[in-house]
């Protein structure tokens, strides 16, 4: 009887193993979530990294006047959008293309950029005299910087995300005076959109407290 008591528990704990191996744990929803969740979050963060990369180049490039280098970044297809101010104005702010932009910006020619805000006198300059006057009228290398986030926030309607809701932005933000009671802040935004696995230049968005 013990041979037989002994034969029979190998047999059982054999079949049990067996089971196992064929049915391995089941992940619970719990743990799923949180590797879905890491995997996202590493995602993120590598786009982020990406995109500021892409910013502090946009920055210096601008601030060096090496356009060359600055249209490097510009939309094959869409090209890139100016905007004087917060709200992007379809029908007045200055639109190229890749191909337009490299072929202007060594030029003297005058654009039609948008109106000022209070007076609505109409703002013309070369390339070269809107970046330095305008899009870098302050030193943005020396700004805070933010990812999908705002920081500056006047009275002027921002509809960033309505014209592109799709895509990321980064925001550089130069905070105002006490002076002035902090209302001389500017911010210049940069919005990218993915194109064929990378990311480019869609738009360039100034913005400062408005009357």
């Amino acid at each position: 009887m013990k041979h037989f008591f002994v034969i029979f528990m190998m047999i059982f704990l054999i079949s049990c193993e067996k089971k196992v191996s064929k049915n391995p744990p089941v992940l619970s929803d719990t743990v799923k979530k949180a590797e879905e969740k890491t995997e996202t979050d590493q995602q993120s963060f590598s786009k982020e990294v990406i995109l500021k990369k892409m910013n502090d180049n946009l920055l210096q490039a601008i601030k060096l006047g090496d356009y060359g280098t600055f249209s490097d970044y510009i939309h094959p297809e869409k090209g890139v959008r100016f905007s004087m101010y917060a709200f992007v104005n379809r029908n007045e702010d200055k639109h190229f293309s890749k191909a337009d932009f490299q072929k202007y910006f060594p030029a003297k020619t005058l654009f039609t950029w948008g109106s000022r805000d209070g007076t609505g006198e109409i703002y013309q300059a070369t390339i070269d005299n809107y970046f330095k006057k305008w899009v870098f009228k302050k030193d943005f290398t020396e700004s805070k910087y933010s990812f999908n986030t705002f920081q500056g926030n006047g009275n002027s309607l921002n509809n960033l995300k309505e014209i592109y809701p799709d895509a990321d932005f980064t925001e550089n933000y130069i905070a105002g005076s006490e002076k002035y009671s902090g209302m001389d802040w500017n911010s210049l935004r940069f919005v990218f959109e993915k194109f064929e696995g990378k990311y480019y230049l869609v738009a360039v968005i100034n913005d400062e407290w408005t009357v």
